[in-house]
């Protein structure tokens, strides 16, 4: 479902609270910013929730968020609210997104279900070597050299997807002659359901 026609059936984008919290380390680090260290205090105690609950099943690390969690980012909330009216507009502090209710907001999806992750860190990781790949291969040099980057590119998505690169590649070569055009998703490695 594309993400627009999510959010119109009351759908939530689930924030990062890798990026807020990230947003406020550099708040304190540029300015010295006392609310900054406080708003990290408040999100490093989400993180040790985090960690106690990395195992549980989703309901059970639901309602533990819940418990103990929940209480720690209402307090956040109330907190920043009573100092956003001290600090006078158009200040760092005040300008920092990692601030902003909407951020806090979106990076409080997790708490509310058990499935979503406190961050998209993971996710990140993954793609790492593909966004930086994907700057260096503008630049191939020449079209055997851009044929290359492709090739790994469809290697490294093949891994991220928990293929076997060799097992994929030799599978999608031997289906690709007789493979008709409308059906060629089903050759893409999110999909991919291997030949027997």
């Amino acid at each position: 479902m594309a993400q627009k026609a999510l959010f119109a059936k009351g759908g939530k984008e689930p924030g990062c609270t890798a990026h807020a919290r990230w947003m406020l380390f550099e708040l304190h680090a540029n300015h010295s910013s006392l609310i900054a260290v406080w708003g990290l205090k408040f999100l490093d105690l989400r993180y040790d929730v985090e960690r106690d609950v990395k195992a549980l099943n989703a309901k059970d690390r639901n309602m533990t968020r819940q418990e103990k969690a929940k209480p720690d980012v209402d307090g956040l909330h109330k907190w920043l609210s009573l100092h956003r009216r001290k600090i006078p507009d158009g200040s760092a502090t005040t300008r920092s997104t990692g601030l902003q209710p909407q951020t806090l907001g979106g990076a409080d999806a997790h708490l509310y279900d058990g499935q979503i992750p406190i961050d998209n860190n993971w996710c990140e990781n993954q793609i790492g070597s593909v966004a930086l790949g994907r700057g260096n291969w503008l630049f191939a040099g020449s079209l055997r050299g851009g044929k290359r980057a492709a090739i790994m590119r469809l290697i490294q998505s093949a891994m991220i997807n928990g293929h076997d690169p060799y097992a994929y590649m030799k599978d999608i070569l031997t289906r690709l002659p007789t493979q008709g055009n409308s059906r060629s998703d089903e050759l893409l490695q999110h999909g991919l359901k291997p030949q027997t």
